[in-house]
């Protein structure tokens, strides 16, 4: 048995990238919501929600389509 360290290290990166991506957009998600009387930072903020939402749906997705 051998171990493929280029996928791994693949998998690794791409996995690293997007959590951290994931959750900077929802961390921005919650500063537009705190923004008191702000409608264009709450709009913003639905809009951080809804790709956060899109990303798990979409990873829900490639899990159950295999």
């Amino acid at each position: 048995m051998s171990i493929d360290w280029h996928a791994l290290g693949t998998v690794l990166a791409v996995t690293l990238l997007s959590t951290v991506g994931l959750v900077g957009v929802f961390t921005l998600g919650v500063v537009g919501l705190s923004r008191p009387g702000a409608a264009v930072a709450r709009g913003g903020a639905y809009a951080c929600f809804a790709a956060c939402a899109a990303a798990v749906a979409w990873g829900i997705w490639l899990i159950v389509a295999k």
